[in-house]
């Protein structure tokens, strides 16, 4: 038996202008009547009585789309009200040419995500197009009530996390029960006598008994299988580089196949929030914009498979093979290596005991709901580091950030510098290393060494989370592809020529183009590039510059 369907979510407009009203009103309907309730009203003070009425009947506004000059409250004050109520509603600004500025204003007071210069005509080109990508977005994140996926199992379970993260990071609702202290948990798993935890329960009635990340994505739909035998682009790595080529490849008629071991992203769709990529003045997470890619990518014609490993690559003749995990191959024109890079483990004796269960290796956003009331530990002293710190700062008690260097501003943004400052439950610690690690069934302490005071100190730790350097995952194309001694692939100029002055094995009758590794036809883009910058920003141009030197390649062969 499931249950009844949820209300839909509500649009509402509100202007005094009955004119203005009116149009905004026609227009919302015109659009979206189908799956929202488009409401109005003539003020704030009527807006904030239409807010009462649909929390007591717990109805769920998803967008705010208001005028600033209204006489007897702004539009900005009214937004500070609602969103108190309803926070994760999207929030729009109805201004005149005059207003500009209190929009602008609005961004760090409200939140805001967009405002727009009436009158908006045409809609389909002014207005739409904003409100489909903020409802987009508000869906991602909405999580209506419903009997969905259940997850039974143990909190500090390693494979509990996994699962978890791999729901969390495919945008898969999901409720975890327990095993030990939810009620709940004995009845659901009493159908599964014989199933080992964690145990994944779908709506459907069905279950999977502690299953890998291919047998989740098998039963959600989102493996897929490559529907060609030979493409013209094959991209290996799924983070913004990755996405970045898939969007400029396939949007350019080439026919594209990307493929990811994990979740596309990459260490980027890890990131809580990135606030510096150009377009997004109030930010966006990581998971959103990896999200967005991927969506992106899949209109314009690529085609994108996960989770599935690559491990070998040959040349044959004018094409490339790639050979996956499970012995499959696929073959392109052209392989652009986006695998980026994965974070450094921890260098602690015994680390490994604690690895997912206390301790997590990136923003591992699954576990913020355990994370609330607690104390949160995050080592690290760069972007990824200072962003994870404000993330868990707005779920935990306290966040401490250990840092070995002596300074915040050597290695991190000057804006993350500033918001760490000014959050009162942040406490930086400089100068500190962690040297241990303690607990029984999962991570209880932590030993830190103080190297400026020259002292050391056993401090409880129940969530840690690291951030300290990366390495590129080159393993599989070792001794195939020039590399450099931390294992960032060569390109272009950077490649190690022999005493002639050329690239060994180098077989064409040209200069490598910039972005090419030595074998060729073999591009390679973002943080697995020597000599990139590790960037969301310069990934996404990276991609699209090889897709412009992979049309120069097929034109010279």
């Amino acid at each position: 038996m499931t249950d009844a369907s949820p209300p839909r979510p509500v649009l509402l407009a509100v202007d005094d202008d009955p004119h203005v009203l009116r149009a905004v009103r026609r227009d919302l309907r015109a659009a979206y009547a189908d799956r929202y309730r488009v409401l109005s009203a003539p003020s704030g003070r009527e807006a904030l009585r239409t807010l009462d009425s649909l929390e007591a009947r717990d109805e769920e506004p998803a967008l705010f789309l208001v005028d600033q000059r209204m006489p007897d409250m702004t539009g900005v004050d009214f937004l500070l009200e609602a969103v108190a109520r309803f926070p994760s509603a999207r929030r729009v600004l109805l201004t005149a040419y005059a207003d500009t500025e209190a929009a602008i204003t609005a961004i760090n007071q409200v939140r805001l995500d967009h405002y727009l210069l009436k009158p908006w005509d045409p809609p389909e080109e002014r207005l739409y197009p904003v409100l489909d990508d903020l409802l987009d977005d508000w869906w991602a994140s909405y999580h209506p009530p419903y009997r969905g996926i259940r997850v039974v199992g143990h909190p500090v379970s390693p494979a509990a996390h996994h699962i978890r993260d791999f729901l969390t990071r495919n945008q898969q609702p999901f409720r975890f029960v327990d095993a030990a202290r939810d009620e709940e948990a004995a009845q659901l798993t009493a159908g599964h006598p014989d199933a080992r935890l964690p145990l994944v329960l779908f709506p459907e009635g069905d279950a999977l008994s502690a299953p890998d990340s291919a047998q989740l994505a098998g039963r959600l739909g989102i493996a897929g299988t490559a529907t060609r035998p030979h493409y013209d682009v094959l991209i290996v790595g799924g983070g913004p580089a990755g996405l970045g080529g898939a969007v400029y490849s396939a949007s350019e008629g080439l026919s594209t196949l990307l493929l990811d071991r994990d979740v596309p992203g990459g260490q980027a769709g890890m990131s809580s929030r990135i606030e510096n990529y150009l377009g997004f003045p109030t930010g966006l997470s990581g998971g959103d914009l990896a999200r967005r890619a991927v969506t992106q990518a899949r209109r314009f014609g690529a085609e994108i498979l996960s989770p599935v490993e690559a491990v070998g690559l040959r040349k044959a003749g004018p094409s490339h093979i790639v050979t996956l995990a499970d012995g499959r191959e696929i073959s392109a024109e052209v392989v652009l290596l986006t695998t980026g890079v994965s974070y450094n483990r921890l260098d602690v004796p015994g680390v490994e005991r604690f690895e997912n269960a206390g301790l997590y290796y990136g923003a591992a956003t699954a576990e913020t709901t355990a994370c609330a009331g607690e104390e949160v530990h995050i080592i690290g002293g760069a972007n990824s580091a200072g962003q994870a710190a404000m993330h868990f700062s707005q779920h935990a008690a306290d966040v401490t950030l250990l840092v070995r260097g002596d300074s915040l501003e050597k290695g991190m943004s000057q804006y993350l510098v500033d918001e760490i400052a000014a959050r009162p439950n942040i406490r930086v610690r400089l100068n500190t290393r962690v040297t241990g690690l303690a607990g029984g069934d999962r991570l209880e302490e932590l030993v830190l060494r103080d190297s400026a005071e020259e002292r050391t100190e056993e401090v409880p730790a129940r969530f840690v989370f690291t951030f300290i350097g990366a390495r590129p995952r080159t393993d599989w194309v070792a001794g195939l592809l020039q590399r450099n001694r931390a294992g960032f692939l060569l390109t272009g100029p950077d490649l190690v020529r022999g005493e002639d002055g050329g690239v060994p094995g180098w077989e064409a009758g040209r200069e490598p183009f910039l972005l090419e590794t030595s074998m060729p036809g073999v591009f390679a883009a973002g943080d697995v590039r020597a000599g990139s910058v590790k960037r969301v920003a310069s990934g996404v141009g990276e991609g699209a510059m090889a897709v412009a030197l992979i049309h120069r390649y097929r034109a010279s062969v």
